[in-house]
């Protein structure tokens, strides 16, 4: 099936973009009902005092406007995106936002009927105090299908938002306080709830209020009518009746379109023999997903990462051409003629690839799984630090005392990194690779690294002194850091896996680690650790070095450990 325009109004962005904001809407609405609700923990009155403003904020003509336009944007582009599937396989965190989301209207239309249209054709006074006598006392099994509808709501609510946010640079710093508050916020408003239902159902109650609001409101037409009720009971079959009719709509739409495509299949052939074959107009994703092969998608098919990119092993330009959102990440990435986005992929003939993200040997992982720390690029602080002449240091040494040497290097390097707000990538050999700016900014990154290379440079020379009368020479550390982008995820093999980096800048920290041996150095930053740190380099001797793979030369300082105390202070 041929998809939307790609550009224009009704592009693919376009309508994702609409989705999102819909879904925002929507949530912040949840948000405030919920935090109304909590108010109930206070008093019955204290809730009816934060309903006023919340009415006044969504029941005026714009809010209504704004919110019930969002509630009807957002069911519409669901249930497209779910024809828009070519196949229901997906990870179970997908699945679990779609059925939640789905069974939202079910579980809500009885809610918004009995609230605001009652309201509004018949001027109930759908208030705390009446609601949540209708939901405690006089229909407890409404009360927890209402409790069961809050938690399905929030749950689809922090799904979706879990996903949107997922891979910003400063998403995982926050995640533990964004948990707590996902977790506390539906517990209170739950417990807001059961609070007033106890006041309201107390024999006392009655009397320390004017219950008079409440009878006049079974006194309203609604009570009193029996045309009213049958109007309502009208609205209320229509409003299921035509959500039921979408959805089955959606459900006929696909198996008549699946039936179609019987007919008119093609193969997908993978590198490990297998042949998956799919209906035509299927992505090469969705066929990955189909036949049950890994395959690492970490946007959810949205072609916005290049996670799930394949090479084309065979004649590629017959493909259909990529529209403008795959050509601008495959020119992100430098990708090569032959490579595309899985997800949006959709060949009209057979067709064999190479998933490059999925290595061949790793079969244990689970199909359909995606990458838990998938690579992403950012801007780090990389250090490389090693003992200078360590061969030297211990070829006449036993085994186990060239290990309690070690041990106690690495014990000093890893403190030292860690209390500076950084993170040990790995050890090698007798050299350490640490990481700073994961979730900092780089000026704060670059410093943490310049405190962290003063700290191992002073506990060297302290370990040094300790151990002078064992060592043949004095116990020396070469330390190289530099900063600029680099990859930044979860990389190994089965259970060897850890957060780590790749790319140019680490290349060229581990050269800088390599020139301050050369220079005979304790220390040799580039000069955007220097100028991004605020340090002041002013004696400090400074050169341009070659660096392999970079056409222009590299400007470094060159500290030496009786300098090491002073520039590295610099402004922080």
């Amino acid at each position: 099936m041929a998809t939307i325009a790609d550009t224009g109004i009704f592009s693919e962005r376009n309508i994702r973009r609409a989705r999102l904001g819909s879904g925002l809407v929507m949530f912040t609405f949840v948000v405030l009902h919920l935090s109304n609700h909590a108010l109930g923990l206070i008093s019955v009155a204290a809730a009816d005092d934060g309903r006023r403003l919340f009415v006044a904020l969504w029941r005026n003509p714009l809010g209504t406007l704004i919110f019930y336009s969002a509630i009807f944007i957002h069911i519409v582009l669901v249930l497209r995106s779910i024809y828009m599937r070519r196949s229901l396989v997906m990870p179970n965190g997908e699945m679990a936002q779609i059925v939640l989301g789905l069974a939202i209207p079910l579980l809500l239309i009885d809610h918004v009927v009995g609230t605001r249209i009652v309201h509004e054709l018949y001027r109930y006074a759908d208030n705390y105090e009446t609601v949540v006598r209708q939901l405690w006392i006089l229909s407890f099994g409404n009360g927890i299908r209402q409790a069961v509808a809050l938690i399905v709501v929030w749950i689809h609510g922090c799904i979706g938002l879990h996903f949107w946010l997922r891979y910003r640079p400063w998403y995982d710093g926050l995640a533990p306080l964004l948990l707590a508050l996902a977790i506390l916020l539906p517990v209170l408003s739950l417990l807001g709830f059961i609070e007033m239902g106890r006041t309201i159902a107390e024999p006392d109650y009655e009397g320390l209020v004017d219950t008079g609001r409440y009878q006049e409101n079974l006194n309203t037409r609604y009570y009193s009518d029996p045309h009213a009720q049958r109007q309502i009971a009208m609205i209320r079959a229509g409003l299921y009746g035509s959500f039921s009719l979408a959805l089955l709509s959606v459900v006929a739409a696909r198996t008549r379109r699946k039936w179609k495509e019987r007919t008119d299949q093609i193969a997908v052939h993978y590198p490990g023999g297998e042949t998956i074959k799919v209906p035509r107009g299927f992505t090469v994703l969705e066929a990955s997903r189909l036949g049950g092969l890994p395959h690492y998608s970490v946007c959810g098919g949205k072609g916005q990462c290049s996670t799930c990119r394949v090479q084309i092993l065979g004649d590629y330009q017959r493909l259909p051409q990529p529209d403008q959102l795959e050509q601008k990440t495959l020119e992100r990435i430098n990708a090569a003629p032959d490579v595309r986005l899985a997800c949006q992929l959709r060949p009209d003939h057979d067709i064999t690839v190479a998933p490059l993200l999925i290595p061949a040997t790793e079969t244990a992982l689970p199909a359909n799984t995606q990458e838990t720390s998938p690579g992403r690029e950012r801007e780090i602080a990389v250090l490389f630090c090693d003992i200078r002449n360590f061969t030297s240091l211990t070829e006449t040494r036993l085994p186990f005392d060239i290990v309690f040497l070690l041990n106690r290097y690495f014990a000093l390097v890893g403190k030292a990194v860690e209390q500076a707000g950084g993170r040990i990538d790995k050890f090698i050999g007798d050299g350490a690779m640490a990481l700073f700016g994961i979730g900092t900014s780089p000026g704060e990154a670059c410093r943490q690294a310049l405190k962290a290379a003063e700290t191992i440079t002073s506990e060297i020379e302290k370990l040094g002194t300790e151990l002078a009368d064992e060592l043949t020479i004095p116990l020396q550390i070469a330390i190289g850091i530099h900063f600029g982008p680099a990859v930044v995820g979860t990389m190994g093999y089965g259970r060897v896996r850890n957060l780590t980096a790749v790319g140019d800048t680490v290349n060229v920290a581990s050269r800088l680690e390599s020139a301050a041996k050369e220079f005979e150095a304790a220390l040799v930053i580039s000069e955007p650790v220097a100028d991004l740190s605020g340090a002041d380099m002013r004696g400090i001797e400074s050169r341009d070095i070659s660096v392999r793979g970079r056409a222009l030369p590299l400007k470094v300082y060159v500290i030496h450990k009786e300098q090491a105390g002073g520039p590295l202070n610099g402004k922080a």
